[in-house]
Formats: C-alpha cells, sequence, structure tokens
C-alpha cells in the first residue's frame, strides 16, 4: 500500500527531533564578544530598557480605561509577577552565560520546537513594542506643539474610522523607526558615557514628577466623588496588571547581554534585582501621583505624565517631562531594534531562521539587512495601528516566554548537571537529581519504580494544566462558564489540589545544588506561582490579542516546519 499511518519509530523520531537539546560546547552566535559591561553597565541597560514606553504611555493608558487611580495596584501587581520571572532568569543567565536570553534557556533545558516558539514571540514583542514607543514618541511631540502635526495630517489626508487602525498615517511615527534602524545598521554604538548620561537624566526627570506630584497632589481625585479608587473593580486591576507587565520586559536584556558582562554568574543576578527594583519604584510612585494631580477620568491617556502638568497650569514641567518622555523612548528605540537583531541572529545562528539574519556586513560587523527589514516592519506597524490596538499585543508574549523560563528552572533543576558542571551537586547521600529524596522512600513507595526523571516529567506536566484549569476557574468561572456554585467550588478545590499534590511529587526528588552561583529560592515553589501567575494575567488579556497571538503562532510554526526544523544545526549532530 502507497500511503498509510506513520509508524511508530517514525513518530517516535519526529517527537525526539522536535524535542532535541541544544548543546553548549559552541557559542550560539559566531560574532566574538568582548567582556566589557559592569554591573553597573548591566544595571542602566536594564532601566534603560524598562523606563519607555511603560512609563510614559501605560500608566495614563491603564489608569484612564482600564484601573483608575488603582493603576498603584496594577503596577504593584506586575512586579510580583516580574520579580518571580526575574529571579528565574538570574539563575539561568548566571547558569549559562551565552547570548539568546529566554530563547537559549529554553533551547538546552525543553527542546527546540519550544526555543523557537519562545525566539519567535521575542521578535514579535520586539517589533510591536518598537511600534509603540514610536507612536508615543511622536504622541508626545505632537502634544507640545498643540497637536499640529496630527490637524495637519486629519485635514490634507483624511480620518481613518477602522477598528485597532490609527486615527490618522502617523507619519512621524514611521519615520522613527527607519531613522534608528540605520543608526544602528551602520554599527555606531552609544557611548557607555552617553548611555550612563542619559540614564542619569531620565532618573532625575522622574524624581523631578514625583517630587512635584505630591506637592501638587489633591486625595480628593481618589474619592468617591470623582469615582473612587478602583472604579472598574478586580477585573479591571488584573486587567492593567498584564498590561503593565509589559513595562518590566526590560530585564532580560541584562541576561540576553551577558556575554558581554564582566563576571556574569554575579552582575547579571545583582543587576536584574536592582534595576527591577528601581523601576518599580518609580512606576508607582509615578502612577500615585498622576492619579492625585489631575482626575483619573480627565487624563490623555497618550501623553498622561505632560499633560497633568498643562492641565495644572505648570506648562514649563510639562515640556521637561516631554523631552525626559523622548530621550528614554529613543533610547529603547535603539535597544528594541540592538535586542531584536540579536535574536534573529542567534536563531539564524542555529538554523532555525532564515540565513539573512545571520549574515553580517563586514565593514560595520551588523546583520544589516535584517535590521534594515525589521525598521522597516516596525515603521509599517507604527503607521498603520493604533496605540491601544499595539499596547494589547504586547503582553501576551513575554507572559509566555517567562513561563517558558519558570519551566526551564524546574526541569533542570531536576536533570543529571552535564559533565562541564563542576560546580553542580547532587544530595549529600549520593543520590543524583531527578531520584526520589532516600529519606522519603519508605513512604512513597509507589514513586521508587520509576525511572530518574519520569515522575518529574509527569508532576511537571500535571502541574502546568492544573495551572491552567485553576486559573480558568478564578477567571471565566462566573463570567464566560456560568457554573454553578457548587460545580465553581468542585473544580476549585480539585484543581488547587492537583496542584499542590505536584508540586509535592517534585519536592520529593532531589534537585541540583550549585555552590558557586544563584539560584532561585524555594524550588519547585517559586517557578510554579511564576506559572500561575503568569497564566492568571494571560487569562485577563482581550480576546483580540488572543487572536492576534494565535495568527502570530501560526505563521510561525509554519515558519519552523517549513524551514527550521530541516537547517537545524542540530541536525549535523544528530545524524
Amino acid at each position: 500500500m502507497a500511503w498509510g499511518l506513520p509508524s511508530t519509530t517514525s513518530l517516535a523520531r519526529f517527537c525526539r527531533k522536535l524535542n532535541r537539546l541544544k548543546t553548549l560546547e559552541e557559542p550560539t552566535t559566531k560574532r566574538p564578544q568582548r567582556r566589557h559591561l559592569t554591573t553597573l553597565d548591566l544595571t542602566l541597560l536594564g532601566v534603560r530598557g524598562m523606563v519607555g514606553s511603560g512609563l510614559y504611555v501605560f500608566a495614563g493608558i491603564v489608569a484612564k480605561g482600564m484601573a483608575g487611580p488603582a493603576v498603584v495596584v496594577s503596577f504593584s501587581m506586575a512586579a510580583v509577577v516580574s520579580l518571580l520571572a526575574a529571579l528565574s532568569y538570574a539563575e539561568l543567565g548566571a547558569c549559562v552565560p551565552l547570548t539568546g536570553s529566554a530563547y537559549l534557556f529554553t533551547y538546552v533545558s525543553m527542546g527546540e520546537l519550544w526555543a523557537f516558539l519562545v525566539g519567535w514571540n521575542i521578535v514579535f514583542r520586539y517589533l510591536i513594542g518598537g511600534a509603540a514607543v514610536a507612536s508615543a514618541w511622536s504622541g508626545y511631540l505632537d502634544a507640545i506643539f498643540s497637536h499640529s502635526i496630527r490637524s495637519f495630517t486629519e485635514a490634507h489626508v483624511g480620518i481613518w474610522q477602522v477598528p485597532f487602525l490609527a486615527r490618522y498615517p502617523d507619519f512621524l511615527a514611521t519615520g522613527i523607526p527607519l531613522l534608528a534602524s540605520a543608526f544602528v545598521s551602520s554599527g555606531t554604538r552609544i557611548s557607555p558615557c552617553l548611555d550612563h548620561t542619559l540614564s542619569a537624566i531620565n532618573l532625575v526627570i522622574i524624581l523631578f514628577i514625583i517630587v512635584l506630584g505630591f506637592v501638587l497632589a489633591r486625595p480628593h481625585n481618589w474619592s468617591t466623588e470623582e469615582g473612587g479608587f478602583a472604579p472598574f473593580g478586580f477585573p479591571g486591576i488584573m486587567t492593567g496588571a498584564a498590561i503593565c507587565f509589559y513595562a518590566f520586559v526590560g530585564f532580560d536584556v541584562i541576561a540576553a547581554s551577558n556575554e558581554e558582562a564582566w563576571n556574569p554568574k554575579r552582575a547579571v543576578p545583582v543587576a536584574i534585582a536592582i534595576s527591577l527594583g528601581l523601576v518599580a519604584g518609580a512606576y508607582i510612585l509615578v502612577s500615585t501621583v498622576l492619579t492625585l494631580m489631575v482626575p483619573w477620568h480627565r487624563l490623555d491617556p497618550y501623553w498622561a505624565l505632560a499633560d497633568v502638568f498643562y492641565q495644572r497650569g505648570y506648562s514649563w514641567a510639562g515640556v521637561i517631562v516631554v523631552g525626559g518622555a523622548i530621550c528614554a523612548m529613543t533610547t529603547a528605540l535603539l535597544s528594541y531594534l540592538f535586542d531584536l537583531q540579536m535574536i534573529a541572529h542567534a536563531m539564524a545562528a542555529d538554523g532555525l531562521f532564515f540565513q539573512v539574519f545571520a549574515q553580517v556586513h563586514p565593514r560595520t560587523k551588523m546583520p544589516v539587512v535584517g535590521i534594515l527589514l525589521f525598521g522597516v516592519l516596525m515603521a509599517f506597524l507604527a503607521l498603520l495601528l493604533d496605540l491601544d490596538a499595539l499596547i494589547q499585543f504586547l503582553s501576551i508574549c513575554p507572559l509566555l516566554d517567562y513561563t517558558f523560563v519558570a519551566t526551564s528552572i524546574i526541569v533542570l533543576r531536576f536533570q543529571k548537571p552535564h559533565s562541564s558542571s563542576s560546580s553542580a551537586s547532587g544530595s549529600p547521600e549520593g543520590t543524583e537529581p531527578g531520584q526520589l529524596r532516600p529519606v522519603l522512600r519508605p513512604y512513597l513507595r509507589f514513586l521508587g519504580g520509576c525511572r530518574p526523571g519520569d515522575a518529574v516529567a509527569w508532576a511537571l506536566g500535571v502541574l502546568v494544566a492544573s495551572a491552567i484549569t485553576l486559573d480558568c476557574v478564578l477567571v471565566f468561572g462566573d463570567s464566560v462558564l456560568h457554573l454553578p456554585p457548587w460545580g465553581y467550588t468542585l473544580l476549585l478545590l480539585l484543581s488547587s489540589a492537583t496542584f499542590l499534590l505536584s508540586l509535592l511529587v517534585l519536592g520529593a526528588h532531589q534537585q541540583q545544588r550549585r555552590q558557586d552561583t544563584f539560584q532561585v529560592p524555594m524550588v519547585p515553589l517559586t517557578p510554579a506561582l511564576s506559572i500561575l501567575l503568569n497564566i492568571f494575567l494571560m487569562l485577563h488579556l482581550s480576546y483580540v490579542t488572543w487572536l492576534s497571538f494565535s495568527i502570530w503562532l501560526l505563521i510561525g510554526l509554519t515558519v519552523y516546519f517549513g524551514y527550521g526544523i530541516w537547517h537545524s544545526k542540530e541536525n549535523s549532530r544528530s545524524s
């Protein structure tokens, strides 16, 4: 018979190909990296990546349309979830000091297909993030000229009234990514001195906003007469937290740059912790004064931080804020483009992405074609899409990536260490990672017959499935599923019990212990909470976000199965 079902052997071979791990004997990229970044450099790199569109755009949009003054709670919740993700990034960044960030971490722990999806999501995140920054940059500059650019364009080009498209074609926002991509592709780099100066100026302006904002604060703006502290309730706060989460994603730039860092095993965790703490404090204080200066329903969301000073009669302060916003968003856009070409270059060097993104110009030492192509895509998105639509698309990809990173921590902790990892050790009893702890074997005899790692793999799968179920019950139990009280309670108890049981099974097995590197505390509890909260926030995003993400995911799967799986460098190693 010519056609038939594939054999069990061929299916097993295909599954092994999807889940093959990357070996670390050779670097991810072919470009030599010079270790020159100190802890201060990495910290400022993280601050620069986080303090951009998140501070100057997200605060106003979330306060105006999602959470009201409770945007403070939204940023606090997002900071907690980001901290859990940052701990995982810190451990993986210290143990795998190579360029690639979540993509590489997933490749060495979970497998090729999952790594490609993470890398594909990072590309989407940077493209949409760059377009959103360009749109916000244009909005702040236009506002300082009394929206004359918008008025001129609407009068001579027209107004679009299509959902998710911009009100008018933003030609200024279109030019910004094109200029930035030309700058990055030329090989020109911002000097460390200028980088530190711009970051310092930005922090000074943030401090200026906080101090003057508290001087001008009116506690009455949080009263019930103005709508109260949480006019949209708990769902609005959580939706706002899901959007605010993107404001903290810049810390993964630190992990992606640790191949250039002095002593990355120490510098990466310290830089992530310091930068995340500084930015979280800034967001919470700025969002507080934002809604205390002006009632939340009177905010102009697209340039809220400057607009509140104009509304209070301090136009000179508004001009200063606009200058700080443009400065911060310019450096953030350059960072997006630089990190975008890094992740695309890493994927192309591994054979999973088109080789044009791995071709480096002999003079500039940069993948010029890839950078210019990404710049054109950013410009196209900034031209057509509304800023609200861009922001809705932002958070789902990093939330999913951080879920993979947290899962990678659990996988790596219970794996047998590589032979090169001399600092890794098992338990004092001499058992290997993934084996049941000897002290618990008399009480867990049903797990004693499993091969090392099998029970851990099943428990991890059950943990993720129960986390998804638990979050779906919490988010959709009343509003969408319309469960009766007994059904809601039963599903809540069953999913919670399953989640806790899988945690106990994981905790009963021996983990890797490293003496000279940072490790996430309380594994598997800490990464499990990260997985649970990431999924919880993802479920609060709109259906449009999920639809756009699904389309992008389908395109990515087409690229992988049509190109990546056949050109992967792991093919030559496994053959």
